[in-house]
């Protein structure tokens, strides 16, 4: 099995466990309107950083594990970060619901939750949990679920970044009208990284339309920043780089480099 789908089959667990306890009412906040994540990317003229929550993966192992994730979202925002991501898968990733409940309490960005969302319940506890954002996966949804995941999503007023690998997903993601779509630079089969994945992408991305690209995975330094920016990213969604580092204020900073022109 692939990583992708060893981690399909234990969300199939956890969903199955979740309708069984169907126990949400904790996850009670109702945030104030955070401001719109794709309205401040579509008229963006630098590269945003949508600054991710994460304490490790299944290809890095432990990254931060002793973070504290509403410290780490404050500074993220002081910084410049345009959203905060937070990984809420518990087994790979070591993530939780109370991590995105207590980020999204103390912060006044955008707030993405970053799961393999498979089932509209776990999109009811993002919701319940204060996000205003929510990933779709195209690899992981046949098409049919994936439109019924998007408009769901998109009836609770929760905006939705849908996640492409190559350019056959990126007509999936189309299809269903998403209007931030998002470019995983690493492999989910095989967890290898590589950049040219969103050149390639964009290449045959609709610009001219209102519809925003952000380049995800591998952006550690400010020319894999410039390299992605060049080809048309509104943005870019680093997890890694920022979680190792002391200098989060300098890497937000240099990464906010201007924008190629759009096609």
């Amino acid at each position: 099995m692939t990583i992708l789908e060893q981690i399909l089959e234990v969300k199939k667990l956890e969903v199955a466990d979740l309708l069984k306890q169907e126990a949400l009412s904790k996850f009670t906040k109702t945030p104030s309107e955070p401001p719109s994540l794709f309205e401040t990317l579509y008229n963006t003229q630098h590269l945003q950083v949508i600054s991710e929550i994460k304490r490790a993966s299944p290809s890095k192992g432990l990254i931060n594990g002793h973070v504290n994730p509403v410290q780490q979202a404050l500074a993220y925002e002081k910084a410049g970060a345009v959203a905060i991501s937070v990984l809420t898968d518990q087994q790979f990733f070591k993530g939780s619901m109370d991590d995105l409940q207590a980020v999204s309490s103390a912060v006044n960005l955008p707030v993405l939750c970053k799961d393999f969302i498979i089932h509209p319940l776990q999109i009811d506890q993002a919701k319940r949990a204060g996000a205003s954002v929510i990933l779709l996966i195209v690899a992981a949804l046949e098409q049919p679920l994936l439109q019924e995941l998007f408009d769901y999503a998109s009836k609770l007023n929760l905006e939705v970044l849908v996640e492409v690998h190559d350019v056959e997903e990126l007509q999936r993601a189309l299809v269903i009208n998403a209007k931030m779509i998002g470019v995983n630079n690493r492999n989910l089969k095989t967890f290898e990284v590589d950049l040219a994945n969103t050149a390639q992408i964009a290449a045959h991305f609709p610009f001219h339309e209102q519809r925003v690209l952000i380049s995800e995975s591998g952006i550690a330094e400010v020319s894999d920043a410039i390299s992605v920016a060049q080809v048309g990213a509104h943005a870019v969604l680093v997890g890694e780089t920022l979680m190792r580092t002391e200098n989060i204020d300098e890497i937000l900073h240099t990464f906010h480099v201007k924008r190629g022109e759009c096609r």
